[in-house]
């Protein structure tokens, strides 16, 4: 009874991710988020050179728990026929919305 008992809570378990991770990985794409608190100035960044086969996605400010988190720039394999669209904050009337990065034709 006990080895159904571990199976069962590790199957909920498995479930609960496989049922979770589709969710969150969907959530980034074209999501944006909105606050009343101007992002600091981008921080400078030296830019490594070109790496063949990657693109450079620049550091950004990112609002987490509150305030703003610096993420810093990091390479992402290139696309074929897209290119990259950082991610920005623009500011709309008294509020600031932040749009992900994310891949252009």
């Amino acid at each position: 009874m006990r080895h159904v008992g571990k199976a069962f809570i590790i199957g909920l378990s498995l479930a609960g991710t496989t049922l979770v991770a589709p969710v969150v990985a969907s959530a980034g794409v074209g999501v944006g988020i909105d606050i009343n608190v101007a992002p600091p100035p981008p921080r400078v960044e030296a830019v490594p050179g070109p790496r063949a086969g990657f693109v450079w996605a620049p550091g950004f400010w990112e609002w987490r728990g509150g305030a703003h988190v610096w993420v810093p720039g990091h390479w992402i394999a290139a696309r074929p026929g897209w290119h990259w669209a950082p991610d920005r904050w623009d500011r709309h009337g008294d509020h600031w919305h932040h749009e992900r990065g994310h891949w252009e034709r």
